[in-house]
């Protein structure tokens, strides 16, 4: 399978993404994505759910756990986000270390 297809990602989509490597809730994502960004991406839950659900139809997370007493929720990473966050990460540690070379030199 051709893993570049979900490249590069939204700057929304990689919270979300990083946000359950471990497992977690809508709202505890919503959260997460908020404190790792330093308050510069909020997501609304509408956004949050529909971004959730494009993830599942790609097998990118899944869903592991229900709590139909809270309304919760439980989302992971499956090994395929596994592999593909990781993959985002070193595109953009490249973009960073080429982008730092050039300008740099310039400051």
């Amino acid at each position: 399978m051709n893993l570049n297809k979900f490249l590069p990602m939204t700057e929304t989509t990689y919270y979300i993404m990083l946000s359950l490597v471990e497992p977690l809730h809508g709202y505890g994502i919503m959260q997460q994505v908020k404190t790792l960004s330093g308050g510069h991406v909020d997501i609304a839950p509408g956004t949050m759910y529909g971004a959730l659900e494009n993830l599942k139809k790609q097998a990118l997370i899944t869903l592991v756990a229900e709590d139909d007493e809270k309304r919760r929720k439980i989302y992971s990473l499956t090994e395929l986000g596994q592999q593909v966050i990781r993959m985002e990460f070193q595109r953009m540690k490249n973009l960073v270390a080429v982008s730092s070379q050039i300008l740099e030199r310039q400051a």
